[in-house]
């Protein structure tokens, strides 16, 4: 939901990007998804190098490339050029980093009974 309406919000301040009615906007962000689950892992692989090269700045432009893909394929999405995609991709980015739809790996602390901390102080 949160992608989708990064997108309309994406269409509404951007002249380069279109939407035909809201709807598409979810079934973009679908698309999106699947995309980005599916082919950007290999596009990643495929441009290590170029990744490496730009500090990671070329991950912006596989985003670009991956909503330029989409808009193929939903044709009631539109992207005027590379660099509308462009754009989009870093708003995107940062709506994803403002509130928290990241990867991040969570951690669990097991608690030990009191027999086993006993057992570990009188061992060290």
């Amino acid at each position: 939901m949160l992608l989708s309406l990064t997108l309309l919000v994406g269409d509404a301040w951007m002249d380069g990007i279109q939407f035909e009615s809201t709807f598409y906007a979810l079934i973009t962000a679908i698309v999106l998804m699947l995309l980005n689950r599916f082919v950007k892992p290999l596009l990643l692989v495929l441009t290590i190098p170029a990744t490496i090269f730009t500090f990671g700045l070329f991950i912006l432009v596989i985003n670009a490339l991956i909503l330029m893909l989409a808009s193929e394929i939903v044709p009631e999405f539109g992207i005027r050029s590379f660099w509308s995609a462009l754009w989009l991709s870093i708003f995107i980015s940062i709506v994803q980093v403002l509130f928290g739809q990241s990867n991040a790996v969570k951690v669990q602390v097991k608690k030990n009974s009191e027999e086993e901390f006993d057992e570990w102080t009188e061992e060290s």
